[in-house]
């Protein structure tokens, strides 16, 4: 047989990309949720007020699983930035995508936070240092997104008031997650200005957060109220208030842990009294709006809300209202608040249960990774010749 020029079969291209970095060519910062609500299943599971045999070693088992999903999506993003620079760019010039950087920095913050029970089977050692490493990274990750996409958003986005979302306040978080985590830290330095250093820098942070949070919460409710309620699909994301909330009331706490000892007097016990007078009414107003952001979800599934990335919006939100709770009962001493934590975390973890199931199955079908679906073209006006 004689084979031509026009017989002669194609070479596959050698500059085709591999197959794995095509499918993450949708996959978006937000996808770093699923890391940010395993690990706080783990963590706040630490400290919950009762003792179960064998939660211990499944909370351990949940760490390890957060740290394996932390790992897995930091080379599928560094896959993304390598082979789609044009979607990469697309997401930070998006004003409903960039937010959602944020997520970053929270997701190794609270891999290194849930260390806590992680060392559990890595050892002290190692766990202090991976927690630093991780500590050190996210906030500062936090701290970049924290200015560059507000920056984003006056330049390049130019959203308006009527298109506020609590997405938002992703990038303003995650300084507090920093100033509420920080402080675990903290007896591992050497005594002296290491120590007191540290602290007072999670305290800035804490404030650096907390007023930046105070200046765009007003948009988010304004927007519901006068605005009606979100689109079905973002609907979760109210649950995003919660995180400024009841991380700042986990944060008071941990300074007032941290501070007796390296805090010189009386400072120290403003920290402690700080932890009741601050947490208290913020933690009723968290749970003002975990009722309000419930009964708008509930509206929206009986309006046939899906399965979206944001139903993952359920749980880091509501993990932070579980450490405010468990920092507040240890503060007062009040079995209200021990109850208190229990419900919540009952709550996140079937939320955690029912996010992680329909994930698993949107990624074995390929729905979650699939890019949006094509438009369909305008049907030809009818003429003479095609009536």
């Amino acid at each position: 047989m004689v084979v031509t020029a026009r017989s002669r079969p194609s070479l596959p291209r050698a500059t085709a990309r591999p197959a794995r970095a095509t499918a993450v060519r949708h996959l978006g910062p937000n996808w770093y949720a699923c890391v940010m609500g395993t690990a706080v299943v783990a963590g706040s599971g630490a400290a919950l007020p009762v003792r179960v045999p064998g939660l211990r070693t499944a909370l351990t088992a949940v760490w390890a699983l957060s740290l394996v999903l932390l790992v897995a999506l930091l080379a599928a993003r560094a896959l993304h930035w390598a082979h789609h620079r044009d979607r990469a760019r697309a997401h930070l010039l998006d004003p409903a995508t960039a937010p959602f950087y944020g997520c970053l920095s929270m997701a190794l913050l609270a891999v290194g936070g849930a260390l806590t029970v992680g060392r559990d089977w890595t050892g002290t050692g190692p766990a202090v240092a991976l927690d630093a490493v991780l500590f050190t990274a996210g906030t500062a990750v936090g701290l970049v997104a924290a200015v560059a996409v507000p920056y984003l958003m006056a330049v390049r986005h130019r959203v308006t008031p009527e298109q506020a979302t609590p997405a938002w306040l992703l990038p303003l978080v995650a300084p507090m997650v920093s100033a509420a985590l920080g402080p675990h830290l903290v007896p591992h330095l050497p005594p002296g200005q290491p120590r007191l250093t540290l602290l007072l820098a999670c305290f800035a942070l804490f404030g650096l957060s907390l007023i930046a949070t105070l200046l765009m919460l007003p948009l988010v409710f304004a927007r519901l109220v006068a605005g009606g309620p979100p689109p079905l699909a973002l609907t979760p994301t109210l649950f995003l208030v919660l995180g400024p909330l009841g991380q700042s009331t986990t944060a008071v706490g941990a300074f007032a842990d941290a501070a007796p000892g390296v805090v010189p007097a009386p400072y120290d016990e403003g920290f402690g009294l700080l932890a009741v007078l601050y947490g208290v009414p913020v933690m009723g107003f968290a749970l003002l709006w975990l009722c309000l952001a419930g009964a708008l979800v509930v509206r929206a599934r009986r309006r046939g809300m899906r399965f979206s990335m944001t139903w993952w919006s359920f749980t880091f939100p509501v993990g932070t209202c579980v450490t405010g709770a468990e920092a507040l009962a240890r503060r007062t001493g009040l079995l209200a608040y021990d109850g208190l934590t229990l419900v919540l975390y009952a709550v996140l973890l079937a939320a955690w249960a029912t996010a992680a199931v329909h994930t698993v199955r949107g990624l074995v079908s390929g729905a979650l990774l699939a890019g949006p679906a094509p438009a369909r073209p305008a049907p030809r006006p009818a003429t003479a010749r095609t009536r």
